[in-house]
């Protein structure tokens, strides 16, 4: 490999590690807990189907509705109960907001039932998790 294209190859490395290391800094820690079907209407979209990859907000995030449709990154870090003492499959998902959950909702975010399922164990209910925009 040429000396410029390898000292572009490692820019580009460093670029990317850097571009991570900011993604987990900015990681937001609260909680999570899951709703079930049916998932419409919704606070944000009405009657339209918005799939399964969904979420409720909380005050937390809510923001009178500025929350609508933004896509969050969700990542289970924990459990924060003792029935299941390591719920999460590791990994992370991307949701988008379609509805609110209203004051005295448990977590701070509310994930579809599917979209929990993914990251961890629904037995657990609620969970410990990393998020952002």
């Amino acid at each position: 490999m040429a000396e410029g294209a390898r000292a572009a190859v490692m820019i580009m490395m460093m670029a990317m590690a850097a571009a991570t290391l900011v993604s987990v800094a900015s990681a937001i820690q609260g909680t999570a807990t899951f709703y079930t079907p049916p998932y419409v209407p919704s606070s944000c979209n009405g009657f339209q189907n918005d799939g399964v990859m969904i979420a409720a907000a909380s005050d937390a995030i809510w923001n009178n509705r500025a929350a609508c449709n933004k896509r969050y990154s969700v990542r289970c870090t924990g459990a924060t109960n003792l029935g299941v003492p390591q719920p999460c499959r590791g990994g992370s998902i991307v949701v988008t907001v379609v509805d609110y959950c209203p004051p005295g909702c448990q977590g701070t975010i509310d994930l579809s039932q599917e979209a929990f399922a993914m990251i961890a164990d629904p037995n657990a209910g609620k969970i410990q998790i990393e998020y952002n925009e």
